[in-house]
C-alpha cells in the first residue's frame, strides 16, 4: 500500500509541476499547447497498456465497439469532455485563470458527492452533508458579492461528474476508453499544432523543444504513476490522496503571481473546510474497513 501511496503522491506533484510548466511554454497558445500534450501523452497511454499487462483486454475493447457501435459516439462525447478540460488546464496559468481552474478542482469533489446522491441515490453521512452545506455557501456567497460564478471553475466542477457518469453508465471506466478518447483528439490536435507557426515561437523561446519533452516527460510519468496507484490503492483511500493536486494547483497558482480576490475569500475558506470534512469522512471509512478486516481475520 506504501508504495501506492507514493505513486498517487508523485502523480499529483507532476500535474502540478505540469500546471507550472505551462508558464514556459509562451508563447505557444492554450490550443497549440493541447494539441501538443495529447500528441505526446498518447505514447504513454500505450506503454501504460503494456506496463498493466492490458493488451488483450485493449483489443476485447475494440472488438465490443465493433458489436455496439452506438459507443462510438458516447466515447466522442467523453472524449470532447475530457480533451476541454485538459485545454483548459494548460490554458489557465497564461491567461490569468490558475485560481479559477484550481477552485473548480476544490469543488468537483463536493459536487461529485452531491451528483452521487442525486443520480445514484447514494447514502449520505454526516460529514458529506456537512461538506456539502459548505460548498454550497461558498458558492452563494461568491455569487452576491460579485454576480457570477467564475465559468472556468464551473465547466471543471460540472464537466468531471458529466464525464464519470457517462463511462459509468455505458461501462467505460477502464484505461482502454482513455487511449481511445485521447486517440479521437489526435487530429483536432494535430490541426492544432498544424497551425502554429514554429520558427516564431522558437524564436521568441530558444528553449522551447526542451520544455516540450519535458512537457511529454512528465505528463506521461503523472499518467502511469496515478494509474499504477489505482490498481494498488483502495477507491475511498485513492479518492482522498486525489485532493493533494488542487491543493498543489492553488499553491503553483499564487507562486506564479496570481492573487485571490477578496470577494472570493469566504468560498475559498468554505471549500477548504469541505475538503476536511470529506477527508475526515474518508478516514473514518478507511478505520472502519481496516477495523473489519481485523475481525475477519480473527474469526
Amino acid at each position: 500500500m506504501l508504495k501506492g501511496i507514493l505513486l498517487s503522491l508523485s502523480a499529483s506533484v507532476l500535474f502540478g509541476c505540469m500546471y507550472y510548466l505551462a508558464i514556459f511554454l509562451k508563447p505557444l497558445s492554450g490550443v497549440s499547447v493541447f494539441g501538443i500534450r495529447m500528441v505526446v501523452t498518447l505514447p504513454f497511454l500505450f506503454l501504460a497498456l503494456f506496463l498493466l499487462k492490458k493488451q488483450t483486454e485493449f483489443i476485447a475493447f475494440l472488438k465490443r465497439l465493433k458489436n455496439e457501435p452506438y459507443l462510438l459516439l458516447v466515447v466522442l462525447v467523453t472524449s470532447a469532455i475530457v480533451g476541454g478540460q485538459m485545454w483548459l488546464f494548460l490554458w489557465a496559468p497564461n491567461s490569468g485563470k490558475a485560481i479559477e481552474v484550481s477552485m473548480g478542482y476544490l469543488l468537483m469533489p463536493i459536487v461529485m458527492v452531491a451528483f452521487g446522491k442525486m443520480v445514484y441515490q447514494e447514502p449520505l453521512s454526516l460529514n458529506k452533508w456537512i461538506a456539502i452545506g459548505f460548498a454550497f455557501v461558498g458558492v452563494a456567497s461568491n455569487i452576491v458579492l460579485t454576480g457570477k460564478l467564475s465559468l472556468e471553475s464551473l465547466f471543471v466542477c460540472t464537466g468531471y461528474p458529466i464525464y464519470f457518469y457517462l463511462r459509468r453508465k455505458f461501462g467505460l471506466s477502464h484505461l482502454h476508453s482513455f487511449v481511445l478518447e485521447i486517440l479521437f483528439l489526435i487530429p483536432i490536435s494535430l490541426y492544432f499544432i498544424g497551425q502554429t507557426d514554429m520558427v516564431y515561437v522558437e524564436n521568441q523561446n530558444s528553449q522551447i523543444y526542451f520544455f516540450i519533452a519535458l512537457l511529454g516527460l512528465i505528463s506521461g510519468a503523472a499518467l502511469i504513476s496515478y494509474t499504477l496507484a489505482s490498481t494498488m490503492l483502495p477507491f475511498n483511500l485513492l479518492g482522498l490522496l486525489g485532493y493533494v493536486e488542487p491543493c498543489v494547483m492553488l499553491m503553483i497558482s499564487f507562486l506564479i503571481g496570481e492573487t485571490l480576490a477578496k470577494e472570493s475569500y469566504l468560498l475559498m475558506i468554505c471549500l477548504l473546510v469541505a475538503i476536511l470534512f470529506l477527508v475526515l469522512d474518508g478516514i473514518i471509512i478507511l478505520y472502519k474497513q481496516r477495523k473489519k478486516r481485523r475481525l475477519v481475520d480473527r474469526i
